[in-house]
């Protein structure tokens, strides 16, 4: 156990919700759920049964025979078939963000898909959409916004999340450089497009009233409601410079969704600007700076900065509390009024540790980080990661209304956002599903997202990585292991003094002999060129390493509820570390052969 780090004050808590909320790696609780599953099914054919009584809402004899038989065949084929499919259910697999799904959101999710309601409008989904609400408002209290201010909806992933956060920066920036572009025309002022781009809603509105500017002006002037070629060539005009756009500035440790989002707003991969890490694999703060200002001295408005919590690699925390204090100096210094997005896709709900014995599991350091998260424009979060939520269950909230508001130039946009009873116009996707929400709905209201609840797994999940590493390095003398900030473990092996190209062909090795065995499940991920801190400060004591050599890694995702268990977690443990001396010797074996 590391020297900085408690463990939990009540792991029996954590087992015991384990134990309680979850099918069980044994399917334990197998007969409360089939009785769950069936009654849920008998009032949903009641409902249908007796929903209407008039002799036409009947569709007569229902006729069996041949269709049933080959759908009952088929059926059969399916289920079969699917039993090669991977098992993720099982503590052995620790190989990618997925585990076993909790009960609450088993029956939650299955409740909803019966009725299948749209959450496209609330006529399509009178129940659903409600649910919807109170979900989000579950989420935004776990990730410390005001649930009475804050806004958001479920999207099929985190993907889709972030980009639902590049639109609505998009919008707000175009707003503010559409007035900026508008008055230095009118007036020949020069115009200053990175000051422009973050004046502010105050100074917007200022300016709106100040010099009666129409909604038809604004539209003429903006590169969404107009055309974009043009407008960037007025802008170059008004401002004597070269407009290039604006720019995006995320860490390396970003998701890939980030770059497909610039493509798809059409902003061009060379808009998405790279903070370089430091050597815990997290945004380096002293980077990110001089991006910011080498922005600001191309005339280039930064579209939004990303903060992740929870990377997918190494489920690293970024310095968020750092990103956001700069933020705040420039705004109060200067007047820049700059999009701060959230990625907390993965490690959003590492919040539900916060206040209380499960904290404890965290880094302090992580801890102030995540506590910084609502003072985030907009955060992305993941049900179906760590809130244990079937597929494809994402979220995206904002801290407020006006935030979340997407609307063209009309006058309610501008002083209170009105999204009326459906949200279709306010989100990327048309049709959404509400078995996510619900299953969501009935975590929080039963398994909980606070300490006590959620937390208390989510915290004997990290306990278990470090049991699981230290179990490692006694019996492995070539592992060595990345810093680590949650439940994600990443290690190399490695002789002392041997050059990093032989240390890749053993780490890859060992994971192709994982890949063969039923033991376990693990993934395998490489660092590159963003990760040159984190590389050097790991690979201290290799011999001839190169800058652009890439570090390949074992990753281990340990996630699975189950490992809460310090029984499981030892016998866990113990079994990896058994298979770990089986490959080695195999691939020890192998060399010697050739």
């Amino acid at each position: 156990m590391s020297s900085t780090m408690n463990p939990t004050a009540a792991p029996e808590i954590a087992t015991a919700f384990a134990q309680q909320h979850f099918p069980g790696a044994r399917s334990e609780h197998a007969p409360w759920l089939r009785d769950e599953m069936l009654a849920m099914l008998d009032h949903w054919f009641d409902w249908r049964r007796c929903r209407f009584q008039s002799p036409g809402d009947a569709v007569g004899s229902v006729a069996t025979g041949d269709g049933h038989e080959r759908l009952s065949e088929r059926l059969a084929v399916l289920r079969e078939a699917l039993t090669e499919e991977t098992p993720t259910f099982t503590p052995r697999y620790i190989a990618h963000m997925k585990s076993d799904l909790s009960l609450p959101a088993i029956l939650g999710w299955f409740a909803a898909m019966l009725h299948n309601p749209n959450n496209t409008s609330r006529e399509a989904s009178r129940v659903g959409s409600v649910i919807e609400t109170e979900a989000v408002a579950h989420l935004a209290t776990m990730l410390g916004y005001d649930p009475g201010q804050a806004q958001g909806h479920f999207t099929s992933g985190g993907t889709v999340a972030n980009f639902e956060a590049m639109w609505r920066a998009r919008y707000r920036l175009d707003h503010w450089l559409a007035m900026a572009l508008h008055l230095s025309e009118t007036r020949g002022e020069r115009l200053d497009p990175f000051a422009a781009a973050h004046m502010g809603w105050d100074r917007f509105r200022d300016l709106w009233r100040a010099h009666g500017v129409t909604e038809t002006a604004l539209k003429q002037a903006s590169a969404m409601a107009s055309n974009p070629l043009d407008v960037g060539r007025r802008i170059s005009r008004a401002s004597g410079i070269d407009y290039l756009g604006p720019v995006v500035i995320a860490p390396g440790n970003r998701h890939y969704s980030w770059n497909k989002g610039v493509n798809l707003f059409g902003l061009g991969a060379e808009a998405l600007w790279s903070v370089r890490l430091d050597a815990r694999g997290r945004m380096d703060l002293e980077d990110f700076e001089r991006l910011v200002f080498q922005a600001r001295d191309q005339g280039r408005p930064v579209l939004m900065t990303v903060g992740v919590a929870g990377t997918t690699e190494m489920s690293a925390v970024d310095p968020i509390d750092g990103l956001f204090d700069r933020l705040d100096e420039w705004e109060r210094q200067h007047g820049w009024r700059i999009w701060r997005h959230a990625d907390a896709a993965y490690g959003g709900f590492f919040r539900a540790l916060l206040d209380g014995a499960s904290e404890t599991a965290l880094r302090p350091d992580v801890s102030t980080a995540l506590r910084a998260l609502p003072r985030a424009d907009s955060i992305t979060i993941d049900p179906h990661k760590l809130g244990y939520i079937p597929y494809a269950c994402g979220a995206f909230l904002t801290s407020d209304a006006q935030s979340y508001a997407v609307s063209a130039f009309d006058a309610p946009y501008l002083h209170r956002p009105e999204l009326g009873a459906g949200k279709w116009a306010s989100t990327l996707e048309g049709s959404r599903s509400a078995a996510g929400a619900a299953a969501t709905w009935l975590t929080a209201e039963t398994l909980g997202l606070g300490p006590d609840g959620l937390g208390a797994v989510l915290a004997g999940t990290i306990e278990a990585r470090r049991a699981l590493e230290e179990a490692v390095m006694r019996a492995v003398p070539q592992a060595r292991f990345l810093p680590a900030d949650a439940n994600i473990a990443c290690f190399t092996l490695a002789e002392d003094g041997e050059r990093l190209s032989v240390s890749n062909a053993r780490t890859g090795a060992v994971f192709a002999y994982f890949q063969e065995s039923p033991a376990f499940a693990v993934s395998r991920t490489t660092l590159g060129r963003d990760c040159a801190a984190l590389k050097t400060a790991h690979l201290a004591g290799y011999d001839g390493v190169d800058d652009s050599e890439e570090l390949s890694v074992i990753r281990l995702v340990v996630m699975s509820p189950y490992w809460c268990d310090p029984v499981m977690r030892d016998e866990m443990a113990t079994l990896f570390v058994a298979e770990m001396a089986s490959a080695l010797q195999a691939v020890e074996t192998a060399s010697v052969k050739d």
